[in-house]
């Protein structure tokens, strides 16, 4: 083991390893700010705010042609803990950070008004994940991304299990169980694999796995490991941890459905399949179309399951199980416009998607309500909320004047381009989809009256909005559903 490279506070390393180092020490320093909530809560801000800035530094430097390198450690020849800024990763750590500073200022408005204990691991295990986000997000190799994938697991089960009940106990089962289990029976295999057939598990455009290393077969066998090794990418069967982590704080679902852990599987999945298998590749394995077949009845069965849920997390969670597959249909279908739509996908589903649950929350804290049947009439006591609700939903649709449609029109037209009817008209059923069960959500809640029995006028009175640091997030985030569509192009540069 040879430690190459110590961290550099001053040179060309300053800018990438302070994405790393900021969230971690953060995460150190919290625990004892515990008796001061205001200065706890600075920190997560402030910290927040740092780190948003430096991967916008970083976007800078990469437009003026400058790609930061970070040789940190080296295990064995070939392998290595190293990061590098490539357009994916900064695209992702860009969204992620800046969903961070939004879900921090909403988190101070719900964990005080809910009363939630434990406040202060929660503001620590929050900033850990982002630390280990930004490992992902920067990760030079398959390796490194291993590492850090797998700690951003365990960063997040103390968020999962926060209520510490039994029913949080048994979702924070769940998800060890099934991201545990998936990484090392099947993704660690999978990377130890293809360290043996290419003696590199570096991300090189264009893959470093060909036909000359292995027959057809072994890399077909290989890339349907990677698929299912990469259990946060939630695809079927192995999505039903996500739902169970709906026992969480909604904060923490924000974060596992659109700042960090979900995001990170399909972000894994689009850098296996670009940097390891390579475009040129991919279509010619007898198992990715047997897998685009699996992303499409992951996309409708998460679709239909969605609209049978009353509880707004579990129908928000089941629709982030389909808006996935769209990511991960993307990736192998393995072509310009499908890897776009994707990585364009990754971001603009996780604003929409965080802006949805911020109003979840929003909700909850307000009126004590979970079940959509139970939400008549809301959008006359909580407009701004109902209405973010609503701008939030047509973007995860992808209907204008919102950023969704950008993205799914890229993969649309990757299904043309590469002549996969059947995923055009599943893309599009689910999208139809998505228009009963989300965009009837807040239609109801102001042009359906609520019956006397459900809210009686006197309880109606007394709803008001939540929290205003909760509505400073709600806002931003269904502000940025609607820039997005007019302002697409950075996210398109990244993407490309």
């Amino acid at each position: 083991m040879n430690l190459t490279t110590p961290f550099l506070l001053f040179g060309t390393d300053t800018s990438l390893a302070m994405t790393l180092v900021l969230p971690l020490l953060a995460g150190l320093i919290i625990p004892f700010a515990r008796r001061h909530p205001n200065l706890r809560e600075s920190i997560s801000i402030t910290t927040s705010l740092l780190l948003l800035t430096s991967c916008l530094t970083l976007y800078l430097k990469f437009q003026q042609g400058d790609s930061p390198k970070w040789h940190l450690l080296e295990i064995l020849p070939g392998l290595t803990i190293s990061f590098e800024i490539e357009p994916l990763g900064l695209l992702f750590a860009i969204m992620s950070s800046f969903l961070w500073l939004l879900t921090s200022v909403y988190s101070i408005g719900y964990m005080r008004q809910h009363r939630e204990k434990h406040q202060t691991r929660f503001y620590q295990f929050f900033a850990l994940t982002m630390a280990t986000v930004m490992g992902i997000a920067f990760s030079s190799n398959l390796f490194t991304l291993y590492v850090f994938y797998e700690l951003l697991t365990l960063s997040t089960y103390p968020l999962v299990v926060h209520k510490g009940d039994k029913s949080a106990r048994q979702g924070g089962r769940v998800y060890l169980a099934f991201l545990l289990s998936s990484s090392v029976l099947f993704l660690l295999f999978a990377m130890l694999q293809t360290y043996l057939l290419s003696g590199s598990l570096d991300f090189v455009p264009g893959g470093i796995l060909n036909s000359e290393l292995a027959s057809p077969l072994t890399l077909a066998i290989l890339l349907v490991l990677f698929m299912f090794g990469i259990g946060k990418g939630a695809l079927f069967p192995l999505h039903f941890w996500l739902p169970a982590a709906m026992v969480a704080p909604t904060p923490v679902s924000a974060l596992l459905h659109a700042v960090a852990v979900v995001k990170g599987g399909v972000f894994t999945i689009l850098k296996v399949s670009v940097y390891l298998f390579g475009i040129d590749l991919l279509p010619t394995l007898p198992s990715t179309q047997a897998l685009i077949y699996m992303t499409g009845f992951s996309i409708l069965f998460a679709s239909l399951m969605a609209m049978r849920q009353d509880n707004l997390k579990k129908r928000l969670a089941y629709s982030t199980v389909s808006q996935l597959g769209y990511i991960s249909l993307g990736a192998l279908l393995a072509n310009g416009l499908g890897l776009i739509g994707s990585a364009m996908h990754m971001a603009i589903h996780g604003v929409g998607k965080i802006t949805l649950f911020f109003c979840a929350g929003a909700i909850l804290i307000a009126t004590g309500k979970t079940k959509i049947s139970e939400m008549a009439g809301l959008g006359r006591t909580m407009p701004i909320t109902m209405a973010a609700f609503f701008i939030a939903s047509l973007s995860v649709v992808g209907l204008p004047p919102t950023a969704g449609i950008w993205s799914k029109w890229y993969l649309m037209r990757a299904t043309l381009e590469t002549e996969q009817w059947l995923m055009l008209g599943l893309l599009a059923l689910s999208s139809l989809l998505n228009l009963f069960y989300l965009v009837s959500i807040p239609l109801k809640s102001y042009f359906i009256n609520a019956s006397s029995r459900q809210h009686p006028s006197s309880h109606r009175d007394e709803i008001t909005e939540a929290p205003w640091p909760m509505l400073v997030a709600i806002v931003a985030s269904a502000s940025a559903c609607l820039l997005l569509f007019f302002f697409p192009q950075p996210l398109y540069d990244l993407a490309v």
